[in-house]
């Protein structure tokens, strides 16, 4: 169920008429428990958190909602009801995301990371996890970028599995090319997010705000291969920040930052695909819905 299309455009006027961060707006509008609230006044009869020198018309902004929902890109504010709730806990949460593909509330769901540039093992690896993950109802989420990240998809898909991709551009870029296909289907068969405009192209500063919303939106984060200054390393930091679990292979004690890592309360340092879901079975909600083969 979605909101009010008229507070899904005041959102999105706030968004853009600037001077904020959005972080800081997505907290004003949640307090206010209205975006066309804040975009007015504050709701204790304050004086107006944002002085709209530049009006904006947000009919416009309504039927701009209507062509992206006509293209078939769902639009999801903090807001609504299909908000994913876990992502919703964390500090990072986006104010909006889109969604090209079948939403569902995945409330067993494992991000599984790593390099671009991995390993034959590590490719094995993150293969034999996503497999096994989809094999007991697991969703794989992950960021379609190559090496780690598209073998992980594929892995899940081909086990008949859902998986997820949080991507680091607008819903109607593919990035890198060489995953458009899977990209694609992916959408078909599970569910595409972006937390950007639908145009905006890959940037620096997009990755590093994916790899918060996967691990926000994930129970656990699971980190195959990684360099210092890596998405991955930077999501396994995230997710324990988040208070959510963290699973790293061996090889990666090499570095100082997993070593490190290894020492905190929700880090499990792991071997083998086996290993790692046997420390899954304490961590979801509900185990007794899974059957674990």
């Amino acid at each position: 169920m979605s909101t009010d299309l008229r507070e899904q455009a005041a959102l999105i006027a706030l968004l853009r008429r600037g001077g904020r961060n959005w972080q800081e707006i997505a907290g004003a509008v949640e307090r206010a428990g209205s975006a066309t609230r804040v975009l007015k006044d504050e709701p204790d009869g304050q004086d107006a958190l944002f002085e709209l020198e530049e009006q904006f018309d947000l009919s416009d902004i309504e039927d701009e909602i209507t062509k992206w929902r006509g293209k078939g890109f769902g639009f999801l504010t903090l807001l609504d009801a299909d908000y994913p709730a876990r992502l919703r806990m964390v500090h990072q949460r986006p104010p909006f995301l889109f969604a090209n593909g079948t939403l569902a509330p995945d409330d067993l769901a494992v991000a599984v990371v790593g390099t671009r540039e991995p390993s034959p093992r590590g490719l094995s690896q993150a293969s034999a996890i996503a497999e096994g993950l989809a094999q007991r109802g697991v969703t794989v989420v992950s960021g379609l970028a190559k090496g780690i990240d598209a073998a992980a998809h594929r892995a899940c898909l081909d086990a008949g599995g859902r998986t997820v991709a949080v991507i680091g551009t607008g819903i109607r870029r593919s990035y890198p090319a060489q995953n458009a296909e899977l990209q694609r289907e992916i959408v078909h068969k599970g569910l595409v997010l972006s937390q950007f405009w639908p145009d905006a192209p890959p940037t620096k500063q997009s990755f590093p705000m994916r790899n918060a919303v996967m691990s926000g939106y994930a129970l656990a984060t699971v980190v195959i291969e990684a360099a210092y200054q890596s998405g991955a390393r930077m999501q396994a930091r995230l997710a324990l920040e988040h208070g959510r679990h963290v699973f790293l292979m061996k090889s990666l004690l090499m570095h100082e930052w997993a070593r490190e890592y290894a020492q905190r309360p929700n880090a499990t340092v792991v071997e083998s695909a086996e290993e790692v879901f046997q420390g899954l079975d304490g961590l979801f909600p509900a185990p007794d819905e899974l059957v674990w083969t």
